[in-house]
């Protein structure tokens, strides 16, 4: 299954003006893994770039109905200091999911970092936004790399 699966990560905060763009760039590969075979997309829920790669997993499922939206996520409460606009965005997301694992009960300091590497240690793909040399998504990003996973950046 790990050869069959993808992973997101990216940052929380997308400018608005590269959405559209980041979008196109994910349905251009997503589309491609799943003519290599890849069917299970697994995200993190997080707000901005985890739940725009989540939305075009979902949009590509209208047109190949075998594949799956995967959520990892860190924790129950992971939505808790969100916006309502935001909290009812991933309401609407994560109902449509296939699946979805909750690794802690309740918030850790560490639970992040434990649903990053959940998320890489089951993948062979990882589709990533990153844009800075610091913080979750570039470590995330490197240890992709360190378990030898094909890395595709948007």
């Amino acid at each position: 299954m790990k050869s069959r699966t993808c992973c997101f990560s990216g940052h929380r905060d997308v400018p608005v003006e590269d959405v559209e763009r980041i979008k196109n760039q994910l349905r251009v590969e997503v589309e491609n893994l799943i003519n290599k075979g890849v069917v299970f997309y697994g995200t993190g829920g997080a707000r901005g770039f985890d739940l725009l790669a989540a939305e075009v997993v979902l949009e590509l499922k209208k047109k190949y109905s075998h594949i799956r939206l995967i959520f990892v996520l860190p924790c129950f409460n992971q939505t808790k200091y969100w916006n309502k606009c935001d909290k009812e965005k991933y309401r609407i997301i994560i109902n449509r999911a296939d699946k979805v694992k909750v690794l802690s009960y309740a918030y850790t300091k560490d639970c992040m970092l434990t649903r990053n590497r959940h998320l890489v240690d089951n993948s062979a793909y990882i589709i990533c936004y990153n844009r800075k040399n610091t913080g979750g998504t570039d470590y995330t990003v490197n240890y992709a790399e360190k378990q030898n996973l094909k890395i595709i950046r948007v």
